[in-house]
């Protein structure tokens, strides 16, 4: 199949390290980065005719196909008699018959806490319905670069805010009491193309960045001394070298790693050498992720469309062997996100697809092959070509374990991510994802269906983040912004408006000057009463 991944490359940094010997590999993988980067910056087009990897496609056709299709009538059979199911409704304190969604009246809500005795405060399900009654919808340009942006999260705290670019810097901001305030700008080393992910210690004292490079750089986020320290991976054997994703583990000992030569390399910062080395995926491995704070479990996504399953404490290099695999996406990984329980996960795939799975539900033998065999097939490249005719139709692997698919948001020129909701505000109730066509998109993860396409960029949305704690998403956009997302009041709408607004239609209504003038003080009744 070979690799076919995002814009991560960089065809300058290969250029200049083509094979004096004559090496015909070598050179041909050069030419194909760069007549790649040609094709995506619009200094090369195409005059003849062109066959496209599918059907040929006009003008409209491939505007078309670079729209997401949402999933109208979702498959709810497997989530409705899952534990999963069950766990929603038990935090949200429900019954099994109950809808844990339903809207809620929120003086009615106010006036209960306050006449009923019995009651110390809102409960879970009282917050999270009322935040679900406020959810982000309205988006104000928080930053503007003069690159584009790859990077953007909230640190575990929410008082500060990463960003990296692809002029090579990485910028902090402080967040606390509603401020944006930059306290700190990093001069990235050993970077080609662009930093492609960041990540923060347990402790939010130290971040740590990726590029192409065997280098993971260290810094520090406070302090007046400025740490910047190589951790070597030492994978020159490698040409092309890129770490797509990079993690720490919850006790700081260690800095986990996975690379486009399919393998996962661990780091010890106490003897600051790499000490394991798996080679874990037959294609790029572009995320890899620990499954909860003991750090024991750890789970990896590849452009071979297999997500695996790892156990930290048993693994080795002499025959590494993973304790499961989930197979179901037609084509490659571009993220995965844990629930933080050991048990739940999702994988954003580039077959325009996201998928719940359950860690005790692992793909059979035949389902792995199956699945496999179709990746193989895939013969577009997502980094400059539009979605396959094809690839909009369900597809359905035989025996996929995974309990929900969601579809409505577009995976293409990068590796776009995709996470669970937060817990304190959300109580996890939704699946949010950046997109190709500028949006965010925001899935019930119950039913499937989308609950809101928030709609405010030019370019690509890469990357988004939810504050833990505060009811806002910060988007990071490769129109060189980043955009801040909150609740700034509408308009009553029916059912059918609001499945136009859930729509393809581009046609957005003006903002509402009076709602905009409100917005602050909206803002500020809704953070009161969750503290409530």
């Amino acid at each position: 199949m070979g690799s076919r991944h995002a814009n991560e490359h960089d065809p300058e940094n290969e250029s200049n390290n083509v094979n004096d010997d004559g090496d015909d590999d070598h050179d041909y993988q050069d030419y194909a980065a760069v007549l790649a980067y040609l094709l995506r910056s619009g200094r090369l087009q195409f005059t003849g005719h062109v066959r496209h990897f599918d059907d040929d496609y006009s003008e409209c056709d491939r505007s078309a196909a670079c729209r997401p299709e949402a999933d109208l009538n979702p498959d709810t059979s497997k989530i409705d008699s899952s534990d999963y199911k069950q766990e929603v409704l038990q935090y949200n304190r429900c019954k099994y018959d109950e809808n844990p969604y339903a809207t809620k009246s929120i003086p009615k809500t106010l006036l209960k806490r306050t006449y009923d005795d019995s009651r110390t405060g809102f409960t879970r399900r009282d917050k999270c319905a009322i935040v679900s009654s406020f959810l982000p919808n309205r988006m104000k340009v928080l930053k503007s670069y003069n690159s584009k942006v790859f990077c953007g999260s909230y640190s575990k705290d929410g008082t500060v805010f990463m960003s990296a670019c692809q002029d090579k810097f990485i910028r902090l901001y402080d967040t606390t009491n509603g401020k944006f305030k930059q306290i700190r700008e990093i001069p990235a080393r050993d970077i080609g193309w662009s930093i492609i992910d960041t990540a923060y210690s347990p402790d939010g004292c130290y971040l740590i960045y990726s590029s192409w490079s065997d280098k993971i750089h260290l810094c520090n986020i406070y302090g007046d001394y400025e740490t910047h320290t190589a951790l070597e991976l030492n994978a020159e054997e490698y040409s092309h070298f890129c770490v797509f994703t990079i993690n720490f583990s919850n006790d700081n000992r260690e800095v986990l790693a996975g690379a486009n030569d399919g393998c996962i390399y661990v780091y010890d910062r106490e003897k600051a050498e790499r000490i394991l080395k798996i080679d874990a995926h037959a294609d790029d491995l572009s995320t890899v992720v620990f499954a909860d704070s003991s750090s024991h479990i750890i789970y990896s996504g590849a452009d071979d469309g297999m997500c695996k399953v790892w156990d930290r404490r048993c693994l080795t290099e002499v025959c590494p062997k993973p304790v499961g695999v989930f197979a179901g996406h037609t084509d490659g990984l571009t993220f995965v996100d844990s629930k933080g329980d050991s048990r739940y996960l999702i994988t954003n795939s580039k077959d325009q697809s996201i998928k719940l799975w359950d860690l005790r539900k692992f793909a059979s033998k035949d389902t792995v092959d199956l699945a496999k065999k179709a990746v193989a097939q895939q013969s577009w490249d997502y980094r400059w070509q539009p979605v396959p005719r094809r690839s909009n139709r369900k597809k359905i692997i035989k025996d996929d374990p995974s309990l929900m698919t969601y579809r409505g948001h577009a995976v293409l020129q990068t590796l776009v991510r995709s996470y669970f909701s937060p817990v304190f505000t959300t109580g996890q109730r939704y699946i949010y994802t950046g997109c190709a066509t500028g949006a965010i998109v925001i899935y019930d993860v119950l039913t499937g269906q989308v609950v809101s396409k928030l709609k405010g960029h030019e370019g690509c949305v890469r990357d988004v983040s939810w504050h833990p704690f505060d009811n806002n998403i910060i988007s990071t956009s490769w129109d060189s912004t980043h955009g801040l997302w909150e609740y700034c009041g509408q308009k009553p709408y029916d059912r059918d408006e609001r499945e136009r607004e859930l729509g393809e239609s581009d046609d957005d209504s003006d903002d509402d000057n009076d709602d905009m003038k409100s917005s602050a003080s909206r803002r500020l009744r809704v953070t009161s009463v969750l503290d409530l």
